[in-house]
């Protein structure tokens, strides 16, 4: 093999592992991201039910999720600056006009429509992204939080699912 040839070949592998590297940054980074969004929805749709569900059961657990989302969305903050990603500051399109149709519509079905879409399909949803990344974070960092933050988002689907909204 001539000089040049081992060069372009060394040069060839350290560009795919610097891409391996780029790729697998972009794939937490996207979980960080995910996990902002979902979050900012859960605190908007939350905050909405605080003022609008009728049961009290209802407005207790909103208020639980303003509380605990907000305190999760200060620590993910604070991975995200440490990982240098910037995180969205809202919900995305898709869920802002999932916020639009709970709000819509007879109020003395919010509760319902709260429940089921903010309190059991949303937290479901977070927990499979969650659980992918702490299995398959490539960031130790990121990881640890994924896991450490799972048992809340359970727990918060559990008491979901136990408001008689839910249980229709």
């Amino acid at each position: 093999m001539t000089r040049l040839t081992r060069a372009v070949h060394i040069g060839v592998f350290a560009l795919a592992c610097g891409l391996a590297v780029t790729a697998q940054a972009r794939s937490d980074a996207s979980f960080l991201k995910q996990a902002a969004q979902n979050g900012n929805a859960e605190v908007e749709a939350s905050k909405l039910a605080t003022t609008k569900a009728q049961n009290p059961e209802v407005k207790a657990f909103a208020e639980a999720m303003v509380t605990e989302h907000s305190k999760v969305a200060d620590e993910l903050q604070s991975l995200a600056a440490s990982k240098n990603v910037k995180l969205p500051d809202g919900p995305s399109v898709m869920q802002k006009t999932e916020l639009k149709m709970i709000n819509a519509g007879d109020d003395a079905k919010f509760d319902d429509r709260y429940t089921r879409n903010f309190g059991v399909k949303a937290h479901q949803s977070t927990i499979k992204l969650f659980e992918e990344a702490a299995q398959n974070a490539k960031d130790a960092d990121v990881k640890a939080w994924a896991q450490k933050t799972l048992p809340s988002l359970k727990h918060h689907l559990e008491m979901a699912q136990a408001l008689a909204p839910a249980k229709k």
